[in-house]
């Protein structure tokens, strides 16, 4: 009995790294019309996160414009298996200057089964180009996104037809990272929102533990319209599009 107790435990445990999942990418909103012409969308989505086929939560993305140029994009997510369970929340303001995305501010929030954690980082304060984690690391600020915006950049570049991509930014632990993104091929996906054509992309990282791929589509503005990650081989989370709808 005790043995089957901690399988069941482990499998809940492998089951709400999904939340993770959920948190590493985003459904984008962004349009490109041309080269220089960059405009975002506000929009509304929803995603159901599955492991190993099981329902085990949802993840919520919201884009919004706060004023002329000023936007804010949150992301929120809840995963649950048994008693065990995962919350998450990231939160960024940003502008959209002459077609390029510029980061203000950062905010994540985790809580639930293991220990609770919050982020603040600040772009360019502090009387000069500088990253400030609040109650950690100051860093030169080159350029860096934060740990969601850079992708609304990607929908631009996919649109344009690029197929390899290189990003830095700071991430929900507030440590400095490089991602590539590589285009691997177009499909078409049936999702609970329905029957959607893809372009596929992998996330290249360093580490060979993870491998990341993610699906865009075309007719929602290259909205992200599934996730699946896969740790030493083994599936830690597969998120899917519900639901998607222009403010």
């Amino acid at each position: 009995m005790i043995k089957n107790f901690q399988n069941q435990v482990m499998r809940a445990s492998k089951l709400l790294a999904a939340g993770t999942v959920c948190a590493l990418w985003f459904s984008t909103g962004a349009q490109a019309q041309s080269d220089n012409s960059f405009t975002l969308t506000p929009y509304k989505a929803s995603y159901t996160a599955y492991k190993w086929g099981d329902d085990v939560g949802e993840a919520h993305i919201e884009l919004s414009e706060l004023s002329d140029n000023q936007y804010s994009l949150l992301y929120t997510s809840k995963v649950s298996k048994f008693f065990l369970s995962d919350k998450r929340s990231e939160h960024s303001i940003f502008t959209l200057n002459d077609s390029t995305v510029v980061p203000s501010q950062y905010f994540y929030n985790r809580s639930g089964t293991g220990p609770d954690k919050e982020l603040v980082v600040t772009f360019g304060q502090q009387g000069g180009e500088k990253i400030v984690v609040e109650n950690g690391d100051i860093y030169n600020w080159n350029g860096e996104f934060d740990n969601q915006i850079y992708r609304l950049d990607l929908a631009k570049q996919l649109a344009k037809g690029v197929t390899e991509l290189d990003y830095s930014f700071v991430n929900y632990r507030g440590e400095l990272r490089n991602y590539g993104v590589k285009v691997i091929e177009t499909e078409t996906l049936t999702l609970p929102y329905g029957k959607l054509d893809a372009v596929k992309v992998k996330l290249i990282r360093d580490s060979k533990k993870r491998e990341t791929y993610a699906w865009f589509a075309p007719s929602l503005d290259y909205a992200l319209v599934r996730l699946q990650q896969f740790k030493d081989g083994d599936e830690q989370g597969d998120i899917k599009l519900k639901s998607f709808q222009p403010e």
